[in-house]
Formats: structure tokens, sequence, C-alpha cells
């Protein structure tokens, strides 16, 4: 459920001391696509993410829950920090992702490069689009050393009711099929406040996800070289 709130709030950052959370929760389908295929999958994701801007840059993070038989299954956090290059869009990027699940520890990442950030002048349309290198901490087979391409996106519009936004990221693993890694999660939202009959304060958004995922996903054949495309429901609470 990462980055989506990111594409909205880059360039918030040269607002001093801004800051926004948001909580997610997310009902998977994936079972109900791809049967037995995907039985293995959680239903349930919440989602806490997080964005802070500062004179020097930005902070942002996100963690993932996922539950499921009335537990949590897994755990999966990116925590990344900009750095402001003068005026310019550019931005220096570093970032962490990791995570725990009941099969063990992900594959630690390690991720600094370079990052472009634009956005029109009321902030309606968003984009981002990073150029980072990738360590794979915990690669048992194929290279440890990788790169990653990260774009990020944001579009609001009917006057603030619905907002449109997500990510992709591709990166290169050589112990997958084809070499390359694929997960992109577009979002759609109806942000209830927008409505005359809703207070302003009421930050409730109600929309769905869908996660474009390729190499990545784990089927219950224990063979993640396929492509899915898993939506949600879900709603969104911003602090």
């Amino acid at each position: 459920m990462k980055k989506i709130l990111l594409s909205t709030l880059l360039w918030m950052a040269t607002i001093p001391m801004f800051a926004q959370l948001n909580v997610q929760l997310h009902y998977d389908f994936a079972d109900a696509l791809y049967g037995k295929e995907l039985s293995n999958r959680p239903h349930w994701t919440a989602t806490i993410e997080n964005f802070k801007a500062d004179k020097w840059g930005s902070t942002y993070f996100f963690v993932d829950l996922d539950f499921g038989g009335n537990t949590m299954k897994s755990a999966y956090a990116e925590i990344s920090r900009e750095f402001k290059l003068g005026t310019s869009p550019f931005a220096a990027h570093v970032e962490y992702n990791g995570g725990l699940s009941g099969g063990g520890s992900y594959n630690d990442a390690y991720l600094a490069g370079a990052a472009w950030n634009w956005a029109n002048q009321d902030f309606s349309k968003t984009f981002s689009f990073q150029v980072l290198y990738k360590y794979l901490a915990r690669q048992v087979v194929g290279s440890k050393h990788s790169w990653q391409l990260t774009t990020v996106w944001g579009i609001h519009f009917a006057k603030g009711l619905c907002t449109f936004s997500g990510y992709a990221d591709v990166w290169h693993d050589n112990s997958v099929k084809g070499n390359l890694v694929l997960s992109s999660e577009p979002q759609f939202w109806f942000n209830l406040n927008a409505l005359e009959s809703v207070p302003d304060d009421f930050l409730l958004s109600l929309g769905t996800e869908v996660e474009l995922t390729k190499s990545l996903v784990w089927p219950t054949d224990g063979l993640n070289d396929r492509f899915y495309a898993i939506p949600t429901l879900a709603a969104k609470w911003t602090f």
C-alpha cells in the first residue's frame, strides 16, 4: 500500500514542518479471483503511512500489517529520506525496505539515488521519478547489487472529491525469471469531506486499490514468476 501519500506531499516539503499521517484498511479479493492458487494470501491489510517535511527535505515511511485467521501474518515497512538540492526539483534519496513474515524475514534492501519531483501550482497534480541503486542484503541466489526505477503520481479532481494516485516500482533481480520484478498499486479514493453535507474535518476516504505484480507474489505452488492484478476495497482516515 506504499508511497501513495508521497505523491501528493513530496513537493509540499517546501512548507516548514509540514506533516501528515493516515491509516488505511484494505480487504483483498485474491482468492476470489485466483482460487487455491492464492489461498495462502491474507485477506486484510492495515497500513500506517506518514510524511513529514522540514527545511532540509522530507521523511516518509509506511508499515503494512497483513492479517489472516485472526492473527498477524506479516509486517513490511519502508522508510525513506530526501534531501533537497537547493531550489531545484532534484533531491538526494535514501531508503530502507524490510519486514517479517511467518516464513522468516523479507529480503532487506538498502537504496540510494536521485529523485525528480514535480507539481502544478495548486498541488492537484504531482509526479516523482526516482533512479536508485538497490542492495539486496539477504540475496542468496544471484547478485546482491541491483537497481530500481520508481514513479509516484497523484491527481485530485472533481473539486477534491476524487483522488487517483499510485506508484510503480521496477527492479532488477536475477534470481527470478526474466530478471525483473514489477510492483504497482494504483488507488482511487472518494474523499467524503469534499461533499457539502460532510464537515471539512471528517477526513474519511473510501475507495479501492489494485495490486499489480510480476515475479513478486508467491502462490501456493511456490512459483513466483506470474503476473497478478488483485483489487481491494478500502477505507482511509487522514489525521
